[in-house]
């Protein structure tokens, strides 16, 4: 896939969730160099009718819930081990965005989370843009909400778990220049709005498994004024957006602590029980000793850690020490991978290695199937793509050996996995 090649600077291979992204840019994320950054339905909608439209209709999901111990994530009612398994389902390869289709092309996006299923998955994350929801800084798009509510009831119907991940500016020409032109505190009046009116959508369907407040936040250096929001352009697509442009003599913990507070307040409104989480670029992987921002002070209000791996090839032993970092109390997620830049067999040991701490990965997926690929010619940039849906349809079963509600007693004994 041609929209998601890697590229070679200085010799590190870079894809969209990793440092190198950044340093082509000139984008300043030194200041993070100590201190990693970052880591971290139902009130409804009116419908046409009048009439609310529920998220929910008869799920017969369970709801998901950080364990008592925090060493992971259970089934809140059978108290049974939930390890996530999933796909990131954030565009199709030739860039177009979910909101860019998922109105007329409703058949594709049922399709696909038939596929994902099929493959195994239990997780699909979503990314949510923000200007798709946002007609004013008060002022929500009652039509996007209203399709966010019906991809809830796909999902509950499909039987998959949602991680939606919102705020997204991937595409600096759909950003409004009001939204652009805003103080960092009108800035984050907005994001609120934006995320109460998610959560007034989602909050009693189990089929949501978090909030992602933002797709990888960072922030300036000391010192330095920045005058852009969305940064680290990769491809067309801005996946990261810096939480304020000043620090103003704040450290940056101060400022992603009351971002965070600020936001999650705002959910809690209206929901008051999905886990939120925030995922992060792992500085600690680029910066030996760096550490994480949002640790239990920082991050108080975040419900686990999620962060988003790329193992070099050779490098693993490195990844797996960068990941322990973060395991700091709260269950682990590894947000985004894929083997870009080793082989299938890295990303295996990666995964293996990891299981002693993490508590869920989630890969990626652009639409085109293992059998479509086997239909056609496939080029160099499809080989990896293939070979990555069939691990990991084949892996599934290992992954999700003890992941029943039914049949699993709870909180099982895993060697692999110590208390933390």
């Amino acid at each position: 896939m041609k929209y998601f090649q890697s590229i070679t600077l200085s010799g590190m291979k870079c894809m969209p969730g990793t440092m190198a992204r950044y340093i082509r840019l000139g984008v300043n994320v030194l200041v993070v160099a100590s201190a990693a950054l970052i880591c971290c339905c139902c009130v409804t909608n009116i419908g046409a009718s009048g009439q609310q439209q529920s998220a929910t209709a008869g799920s017969k999901l369970e709801w998901i819930c950080p364990s008592k111990d925090g060493t992971g994530f259970v089934y809140n009612e059978s108290g049974s081990r939930f390890v996530a398994w999933g796909l990131n389902y954030d565009h199709y390869a030739t860039g177009r965005l979910l909101e860019d289709y998922w109105e007329q092309d409703w058949a594709t996006v049922v399709e696909d989370f038939q596929e994902m299923k099929a493959l195994g998955a239990n997780v699909v994350r979503i990314s949510l843009q923000f200007a798709r929801f946002m007609k004013a800084p008060r002022n929500t798009d009652t039509a996007a909400l209203e399709q966010l509510a019906r991809l809830v009831r796909l999902a509950e119907s499909t039987g998959l778990y949602l991680d939606i991940t919102g705020l997204g500016c991937y595409r600096k020409k759909d950003v409004p220049e009001w939204y652009n032109a805003m103080s960092e505190a009108d800035r984050w009046d907005a994001q609120a709005v934006f995320w109460s009116a998610v959560a007034k959508v989602c909050g009693q369907s189990p089929a949501v498994f978090c909030y992602d407040l933002m797709n990888e936040p960072i922030l300036p250096g000391t010192n330095r004024k920045e005058t852009e929001w969305p940064v680290g352009e990769f491809a067309g697509m801005n996946y990261a957006q810096h939480l304020t442009l000043d620090l103003a003599g704040r450290t940056p913990e101060q400022v992603a602590k009351n971002w965070v507070e600020k936001l999650v307040a705002a959910i809690r409104v209206y929901d008051k029980r999905h886990m939120i989480t925030v995922g992060e670029i792992p500085w600690a992987f680029y910066f030996p000793g760096a550490k994480p921002l949002f640790s239990k002070e920082t991050g108080d209000g975040l419900d686990f850690v999620s962060v988003h791996f790329y193992p070099s090839k050779g490098e693993v032993a490195k990844a797996l020490a960068a990941l322990a970092v973060y395991d700091f109390g709260k269950p682990l997620l590894v947000e985004e991978m894929f083997p870009l830049n080793c082989s299938i067999e890295e990303l295996d040991a990666f995964i293996e290695g990891s299981r002693r701490i993490a508590d869920g990965w989630l890969g990626f997926y652009w639409v085109e199937t293992i059998d479509n690929y086997s239909r056609k010619e496939v080029d160099i940039a499809d080989r990896p793509i293939r070979q990555w849906l069939e691990f990991f349809r084949a892996k599934t079963p290992k992954i999700l050996e003890f992941n029943s509600p039914c049949t699993q007693p709870k909180a099982p004994p895993d060697a692999d996995k110590p208390r933390r």
